[in-house]
């Protein structure tokens, strides 16, 4: 251990021949003034150089294109905010509702303002600490005659870390990319529950046309299964024709069933998105289901894979955990040259309590320390090499992210066009199965084809509308995908 034992060359603060630890008795004076030297000395080592390694942001290689984008967009799908994005007022009530209340935001938030105090906490590192301190000691007297009385008051100064390597603007560096890493996650979470309850109330909102489909084809069933028995009690239509009209209902009756289990699961989980005290769309009773192709969401905007890089939230959040571990870096660097304190007092002294402040005697102490590593078993070395390693780690993490951002946009616009030509197939079939439905019962009433023909096309048709209810959902859920992926839906309007 170093001590600076001549605290006046050093600072230029101490009277000459002054004592650092031990307290200065200057009767009615008061406290010595800082020289210009020891200022200008003082200034001179606040502002020395860091150990912090200049930030360098990592090169990813990535396409200059996505693949199936057209022509990059002007607005950036960042500044599409998701009320904008989304057209519904159902679905904009529980997205908002979502995020007053759910549990996930909620932590993301708390989160921030934990980061923002940890800065704090270390920005105030880098200024001195003064406390008011007051003290008292009683013991008997060194020449054994009754009690000597000792009491003080004034300020203190703890120790205090002269930042001569920037081991402290490091670690305040570190906590400042960690607060806006935090804020970056929070507005990725914000993302990903936006679309989450978006692709959570589009599968609901299917899932009843799912059900209304359903019944209805029941009921159609349940007509035909009566006209077939009448028929069948008449000799008119055979045992098997019966057995096949029945097993159609039991099969509709069956996927009514599963339908309702799965809407009432939906729920849930969209409940769950929600929050507490979401008002959640009511179950489906009686209503048409939709076929068309108008979908509840706006357009997204696709722009050069650049913009994935600076706008996805978690991309952000990546590079400001690599400033947090290049940060690391400069204060293990900083760990293995001196570390310089700074312990002072100023107050006043008196033998008894009641003169402490009218005829106590004024005194100060300025106490500096130098700390110079020597021998630590290899614990600094063995810091350094572990900030190195979680930089490189966190480099890792950077490029993964930028990759699996590139490659979500690639992944919902590859599916776009198909999803596009799948819908207009998916329409074609059901035109033609309903127009095949309507031949085949025009047929049976004219008694040149079976009821197991008419029975088979019914089965067709109804199986080629599910088909396209759930391409129409694809659809929807590719362009929230999509809207996601770009990094999207965390920019409030205006």
């Amino acid at each position: 251990m170093i001590k600076f034992i001549s605290p006046r060359a050093a600072f230029g603060v101490t009277p000459q021949g002054a004592t650092p630890a031990v307290w200065q008795s200057q009767p009615g004076g008061v406290p010595g003034r800082v020289t210009s030297l020891g200022v200008l000395l003082l200034a001179g080592l606040l502002s020395a150089c860091s150990q912090l390694p200049v930030y360098q942001r990592p090169a990813v290689d990535v396409p200059a294109a996505f693949p199936a984008a057209t022509a990059p967009a002007a607005t950036p799908a960042r500044d599409l905010a998701w009320q904008d994005f989304v057209r519904e007022p159902e679905l904009r009530a529980l997205i908002e509702t979502a995020i007053a209340n759910n549990r996930d935001l909620r932590v993301a938030v708390l989160q921030i303002e934990q980061a923002r105090a940890q800065f704090q906490i270390r920005q105030a590192d880098q200024l001195p600490t003064v406390n008011a301190a007051a003290t008292g000691n009683r013991q008997p007297a060194a020449n054994g005659d009754g009690i000597s009385s000792t009491y003080t008051a004034g300020l203190a100064l703890a120790s205090w870390e002269i930042d001569l390597f920037g081991r402290v603007a490091s670690l305040k560096e570190a906590a400042l990319a960690q607060f806006l890493a935090s804020e970056e996650t929070r507005k990725a979470v914000q993302v990903s529950l936006v679309a989450s309850v978006s692709s959570a109330w589009l599968g609901l909102q299917n899932t009843d046309d799912q059900i209304a489909l359903t019944r209805q084809t029941l009921a159609s069933r349940v007509d035909g299964l009566s006209l077939t028995k009448l028929r069948f009690d008449n000799g008119t239509a055979t045992a098997l024709d019966l057995r096949q009209a029945e097993s159609l209902v039991a099969s509709a009756q069956a996927t009514l069933a599963q339908l309702q289990r799965q809407r009432a699961q939906e729920a849930n989980a969209l409940a769950l998105l929600v929050g507490q005290g979401g008002a959640l769309p009511p179950a489906a009773t009686t209503r048409a289901p939709v076929f068309d192709a108008a979908l509840p969401l706006a357009e997204v905007p696709v722009g050069l894979p650049s913009d994935v890089l600076l706008q996805r939230p978690d991309v952000r959040a990546a590079e400001q955990q690599l400033v947090v571990a290049n940060a690391q870096i400069g204060a293990a660097r900083a760990a293995f040259f001196p570390r310089i304190s700074l312990t002072a007092s100023v107050g006043t002294a008196s033998n008894q309590l009641s003169n402490l402040f009218s005829s106590g005697s004024w005194g100060w102490t300025l106490a500096p320390q130098a700390l110079l590593p020597i021998f630590d078993a290899g614990r600094n070395q063995a810091g350094l090499e572990s900030a190195q390693a979680a930089q490189q780690i966190a480099v890792a993490q950077y490029e993964k992210a930028i990759q699996t951002a590139f490659k979500d946009v690639a992944d919902a616009l590859v599916a776009r066009e198909p999803l596009a030509e799948q819908w207009r197939a998916q329409q074609a079939l059901l035109t033609s199965e309903a127009e095949r439905a309507r031949l085949t019962d025009l047929r049976v009433n004219g008694g040149v084809a079976s009821q197991l023909e008419l029975l088979d096309a019914q089965r067709s048709l109804f199986s080629a509308q599910q088909a396209l209810l759930q391409t129409r959902l694809a659809l929807a859920q590719n362009q929230v995908a999509l809207y996601k992926a770009l990094g999207g839906g965390w920019k409030t309007p205006g």
